[in-house]
């Protein structure tokens, strides 16, 4: 079977390369053409677009890009066209994706979306839409099932979600051969505060330096910068020069957890792979003024972390826009350093998480077998 998929940030990168190996054992002939990054390519696959050309955030950043926008939109149907795959499998990063669907669907193609866009924080007028050019919608969070049949009479399927799986994996191989890390040798016996400002340069430039600021007031502590891979050496050091306790490591992200005492962390998938690994965090968000201003109006959420979110309730503290400033932030970074009872909770909560989102087995394998049996 040919299949062609498109993720255009770095989760959808993790989880459609941990899809695309579920597809090639269930599917060995399979051939696949891919949009999205370096963990996609290294399954084989053919990478036509990476990432780092598309991840534009924000309303404001959206329109001073719309050019770049739409010849990607062109270049990606005719790429399509070309392909002529069996299925097209999108995942997530709807803004672009959602297009593609109606335009897929109307030129005969099978679309099957994977990690459904988050309709139920903002934009639900996107459903009927969705619901007439999606042909199969696969969903990782234990409510989209019920949401989506409940209010939109639309049958989607629960594959579980794929970090839980992605995540056991890179312990149980750790585990099994527990290798020194160059990159980490120097910290040996230092504790560590991992610092994940994300991905794209936009939202780096907002939070990294107020998140930095806290290595003055912890000296005692190593920071340890996750540098995205997509984002170049030169574009952190200036950040990170001023502080003599900041280190930086590139596609590390996990071996960065793995030996953290506690985390910053930017919204967004990160959340969660840091409650997934049973570090305490503080989930850090600022955004430009007129786009966040645009987004409160419009997000019907009452949290913005993926672990609040799923558990219903604040298990983690969230600091958002003006609230993300050094004061708070000392302040909620020394809370889950220091009070042992805080720590505590937060773990145990953790734990409930994992239980909830484990219940659904292998994510990725489960969306691989939908889509082969959907195609077949």
């Amino acid at each position: 079977m040919k299949y062609y998929i498109i993720a255009g940030e770095a989760s959808g990168d993790l989880h459609g390369s941990n899809l695309i190996r579920g597809l090639q054992q269930l599917d060995p002939s399979a051939t696949l053409r891919v949009w999205g990054g370096d963990k996609m390519a290294a399954t084989g696959a053919t990478l036509v677009k990476h990432y780092r050309d598309l991840a534009f955030m924000g309303f404001v950043e959206v329109l001073t890009h719309l050019r770049t926008i739409f010849k990607n939109l062109d270049f990606c149907k005719q790429d399509i066209e070309a392909f002529h795959p069996d299925a097209l499998i999108l995942i997530d990063y709807p803004g672009f994706n959602l297009r593609i669907a109606k335009w897929a669907k109307a030129a005969g193609i099978s679309v099957v979306y994977y990690i459904s866009p988050q309709v139920w924080a903002w934009k639900e007028s996107r459903v009927p839409s969705m619901k007439r050019t999606i042909d199969k919608m696969l969903v990782i969070l234990p409510f989209e099932k019920s949401y989506f049949a409940d209010k939109f009479d639309w049958a989607v399927e629960y594959v579980g979600h794929p970090l839980v799986g992605a995540i056991q994996a890179f312990q149980a191989n750790q585990a099994k051969s527990p290798q020194p890390d160059p990159a980490f040798t120097s910290l040996e016996g230092k504790k560590i505060i991992a610092v994940l400002p994300g991905s794209r340069k936009q939202e780096v430039r907002k939070k990294l330096p107020i998140m930095l600021s806290m290595a003055k007031h912890f000296p005692g502590y190593q920071f340890v910068v996750a540098q995205a891979p997509s984002l170049e050496d030169d574009f952190y050091a200036p950040f990170l020069a001023p502080f003599p306790n900041v280190k930086a490591v590139t596609g590390k992200t996990y071996a960065l957890l793995m030996r953290s005492t506690a985390a910053m962390v930017t919204s967004g998938t990160a959340t969660l792979e840091t409650a997934l690994f049973g570090v305490p965090e503080v989930v850090c968000y600022k955004g430009n003024p007129i786009s966040y201003q645009i987004a409160k109006k419009l997000i019907k959420v009452r949290y913005i972390s993926l672990v609040n979110l799923i558990m219903d309730r604040m298990v983690v503290r969230e600091l958002i826009q003006d609230d993300l400033n050094e004061t708070e932030l000392k302040a909620s970074l020394t809370s889950i350093l220091t009070d042992q009872q805080v720590r505590t909770k937060m773990l145990a909560d953790y734990q409930a998480l994992r239980d909830i989102l484990s219940a659904g087995g292998n994510a990725s394998l489960n969306a691989a077998k939908a889509i082969v049996d959907f195609i077949g």
